[in-house]
């Protein structure tokens, strides 16, 4: 339910940008409006924790994903981008005094907003950077069983950074290459309470993908 209104919050975000955008006439620069991207992206976790009464760490696997962004272009060279993806993620408690335990399965929801600035050039290539904020939903945990019998994940908000290129095919379609750091960093409750840890995945996405330019 909560991942549910996540996405139709998000939903009525991107519903009212595009309804907000101008007419864009032959005349102006392509580059003021609406952007729509699809990735294959590589999630890599760079995990770290601190488990309560068991002490050790946490290993994280890493996971590939599609990755859907929708930027709108306020000027030539500021923009605004809203990244969506879900990942699935194995997590094991690892160095406890009970040995390397796993912990289960989680998938993660983190919409991420961006303000971006794409550099000038004269070229095909259009650098940018950005910086914002993600909101991270945590559901469908699934315990592993045998030492750990329930877990569950709190949702988390933290910032994000970013910088890639476009590279223009032509005025319309482009090439992309992404790279993304998100600061997520969870509360993670094991049988009941029993054993609570503080979890940082901190993941680098690195996506490539195509993209389109209204």
């Amino acid at each position: 339910m909560r991942v549910l209104t996540l996405l139709q919050v998000c939903a009525l975000i991107v519903a009212g940008i595009i309804v907000d955008i101008p007419k864009v006439k032959a005349s102006e620069s392509v580059f003021d409006g609406l952007m729509i991207r699809g990735r294959a992206a590589v999630v890599i976790p760079q995990e770290s924790a601190d488990i309560g009464v068991i002490g050790g760490d946490i290993d994280i696997d890493k996971s590939l994903i599609p990755e859907l962004d929708i930027s709108y272009f306020f000027t030539e060279n500021i923009a605004a981008e809203l990244i969506l993806a879900i990942t699935p993620h194995n997590a094991q408690a690892t160095n406890t005094s009970l040995g390397r335990v796993n912990i289960g399965d989680v998938w993660l929801l983190p919409p991420t907003l961006l303000l971006q600035y794409h550099l000038p050039t004269k070229t095909g290539f259009k650098p940018y950077v950005g910086a914002g904020i993600n909101y991270t939903v945590f559901f469908d945990e699934s315990a592993a069983g045998g030492t750990v019998t329930d877990v569950d994940f709190e949702d988390t908000i933290g910032y994000a950074v970013q910088f890639g290129v476009d590279y223009m095919l032509d005025d319309h379609w482009l090439l992309n290459l992404d790279v993304k750091k998100l600061w997520i960093n969870t509360d993670v409750s094991i049988n009941n309470g029993a054993i609570n840890a503080d979890v940082d995945i901190n993941p680098w996405i690195v996506g490539v993908g195509v993209g389109y330019r209204f």
